[in-house]
C-alpha cells in the first residue's frame, strides 16, 4: 500500500526528529503516508501538550499545523509508518493487529513520540476503514488530558481536528484525527507478534530498544537477567496505573493486550467511563457481553494480560521461574498502591500497620454501602472531603438511604482521622479526590456541540479536566450529579 503527499510542500514546525522507532528495521512497520481529508477545522488543541513537545503555541492557530496534523501535508523531518502487532482480545488469540488507522510520525528531541489516530487504511486495517469519527476522537482527547490532570499515566492529545467526510459506524458520523503523544506507543502485542512468530531475534531487538530507551536501569546489575528485569518494571508501572484506575473510578472498557502499553500508560480511550453510581461489577463497555472487562475485574486482567507478556519474553528470559518471580511483583505492588491512594482518599496521613488497618477496615466498609445505597463515587468523596473531618456531614449523609450505616461509619472514619490535624486531612483529601471527571454525558453534550461545529464545551471540559481538583465555582453544574439520560448512554468498541 503506497500513496505519496507532495513532499516539496514540507512544513517546517522548528522541531528536531528523531525517529526510534523507525530505526529498527522493515519487519516492525510499514512506510506511508495519511489518506487527505477535506475542509479540516479545529475541535480541540492543548496549549500544555504543544509546550510539553517544544511546539510554539501560535502553531495551535495556524492553517499550517491543521492541513500537517489531518494529514494533507507532510511535516520536515518525519517518517510517517504503522507497526505491526499482534494480541489477545477479549482473552483469544487474535494473530497479527497492528496500527489499522493511526500512524506514528516520530519521536522529538523532547523524548515524545506523536501519532496521527484516524488517519486512513494501513496494511493492518484489516475489515476497518483506517478512520476515526468526531465522537470517540473527541473523547479520547479530553480523557487523554483528564489522565495527565488526575497524575494518572497515560498518553496525551495535542489536538483533535475534524472534517466533514463521511465515515460510517452504526449510523453515518463524520471523520476526525487525534494527535496522541507519549513516550512510546508500544504495547504488549508488539513483543507477542514477533515471539508468536518465532522471531526470536526481531523480538530481541524490540526488547533492547525498550530496555535502552526507557529501562536502563534493567542493565544495571550485570549478573541479573535484564529481560527479567523489564518484566518486572512493566508489572510494577502497569500495578501503579491500576491502582490509580481503582481509586478514581475509571473503567478503561477493553484491556486487549494490544492495548497494554509496555511503559504502563492508560492507552487507546475508546468505550472508557468514570462511574456514576458506584457498582464494582459495573461493565462500561456495550460490546463485552461476557463482562469480561468489569471494573471490579480490572486489577485481574492486567495480571492476566502481564502474564501474556511474560509468555512473551519467555525466549529472551530463559528460566521460567524468573518470569513467575518478576510477574510476582505485581501483585504486593497493587496492594500497596492502591491502600495508599485509598488512605489519601480517607486523609488517613501515615502508614503505620494501624493506620493501614484502619484503612483497610474503612475502604471495605464504605465500599460496601456505596454499591448497596447506589451512591455516586465522585460526588461521594469529594463531599467527605469538605465534611471537615467529620464536623459538619450533612451533605454526606444525604446520599444514602441507610442512614444508620453511613452514621456508623463516619463515627469510625473520624475517629481514625482524629490523630491529625482537621486542616492536614481536608486538604490531602481535596487534592486525592478530583471534584471533575470526564463523565460521559459530559463527553456527550461535548461532542453533540461540536458535530453544530460549537467547541466551546470542548474548551471548558479541557479546562476543568487539567485541574480537576480546583473548585472553578462558575461551572458547578459540571460536577453535579448526572442526567436520568445519562443512563442511556451505550460506549462500544466503537467509541
Amino acid at each position: 500500500m503506497t500513496r505519496t503527499l507532495d513532499h516539496s510542500q514540507q512544513l517546517d514546525l522548528g522541531l528536531t526528529w528523531r525517529n526510534s522507532f523507525a530505526q529498527l528495521g522493515e519487519d516492525f512497520y510499514t512506510l506511508l503516508d495519511a489518506q487527505t481529508l477535506s475542509k479540516p477545522y479545529w475541535v480541540g488543541r492543548s496549549a500544555a501538550v504543544a509546550l510539553e513537545i517544544g511546539l510554539h503555541e501560535d502553531w495551535l492557530k495556524s492553517d499550517e499545523l491543521l492541513e500537517a496534523l489531518i494529514g494533507n501535508r507532510p511535516i520536515a523531518g518525519t517518517r510517517p509508518l504503522a507497526s505491526v502487532y499482534s494480541g489477545h482480545q477479549f482473552g483469544q488469540w487474535a494473530g497479527q493487529l497492528g496500527d489499522g488507522r493511526a500512524l506514528l510520525l516520530g519521536d522529538t528531541a523532547a523524548g515524545l513520540e506523536l501519532q496521527l489516530k484516524g488517519a486512513g487504511l494501513t496494511p493492518y486495517s484489516r475489515m476497518g476503514d483506517g478512520r476515526a469519527v468526531l465522537r470517540s476522537s473527541i473523547r479520547e482527547f479530553l480523557c487523554s488530558e483528564a489522565m495527565h490532570g488526575l497524575g494518572i499515566a497515560s498518553s496525551r492529545a495535542l489536538c483533535v481536528i475534524g472534517s466533514d467526510a463521511p465515515v460510517r459506524r452504526e449510523i453515518l458520523e463524520t471523520a476526525a484525527v487525534v494527535t496522541r503523544v507519549a513516550p512510546s506507543f508500544i504495547r504488549f502485542g508488539h513483543f507477542e507478534h514477533f515471539s508468536y512468530n518465532g522471531q526470536h531475534g526481531q523480538l530481541k531487538t524490540l526488547a533492547d530498544h525498550v530496555i535502552d530507551r526507557h529501562y536502563p536501569h534493567c542493565r544495571d546489575n550485570a549478573d541479573d537477567n535484564p529481560y527479567a528485569a523489564l518484566l518486572q518494571a512493566v508489572s510494577l508501572r502497569t500495578a501503579t496505573m491500576a491502582a490509580q484506575w481503582q481509586a478514581v473510578g475509571f473503567c478503561h472498557g477493553v484491556m486487549n493486550t494490544d492495548n497494554m502499553s509496555i511503559l504502563g500508560l492508560t492507552l487507546d480511550y475508546g468505550p472508557f467511563q468514570f462511574l456514576d453510581t458506584f457498582d464494582p461489577a459495573h461493565v462500561c463497555n456495550h460490546s463485552d457481553t461476557s463482562g469480561r472487562y468489569a471494573f471490579n475485574r480490572q486489577p485481574a486482567i492486567a495480571y492476566w494480560n502481564l502474564s501474556s507478556l511474560a509468555q512473551a519474553l519467555l525466549p529472551l528470559i530463559g528460566e521460567q521461574d524468573l518470569a513467575i518471580a518478576a510477574l510476582d511483583s505485581f501483585k504486593s505492588s497493587f496492594t500497596n498502591a492502591l491502600e495508599a491512594l485509598m488512605r489519601a482518599k480517607l486523609g488517613i496521613l501515615a502508614s503505620d500497620e494501624t493506620q493501614q488497618a484502619t484503612q483497610r477496615a474503612l475502604t471495605e466498609d464504605v465500599l460496601a454501602l456505596l454499591a448497596r445505597n447506589r451512591v455516586d463515587y465522585s460526588i461521594f468523596w469529594r463531599r467527605l472531603s469538605h465534611s471537615g473531618a467529620g464536623s459538619d456531614t450533612g451533605a454526606v449523609r444525604e446520599l444514602f438511604f441507610d442512614q444508620a450505616g453511613i452514621e456508623a461509619w463516619l463515627q469510625r472514619w473520624s475517629e481514625g482521622v482524629s490523630a491529625f490535624s482537621a486542616d492536614q486531612v481536608s486538604a490531602l483529601m481535596l487534592r486525592s479526590n478530583p471534584k471533575y471527571v470526564l463523565r460521559n454525558h459530559l463527553g456527550e453534550q461535548a461532542i453533540r456541540a461540536a458535530r453544530a461545529k460549537d467547541f466551546t464545551q470542548v474548551d471548558s471540559l479541557l479546562m476543568l479536566l487539567e485541574s480537576p481538583f480546583d473548585e472553578h465555582p462558575a461551572y458547578e453544574a459540571y460536577a453535579d450529579f448526572p442526567p436520568d439520560w445519562a443512563s442511556g448512554i451505550e460506549i462500544s468498541c466503537s467509541s
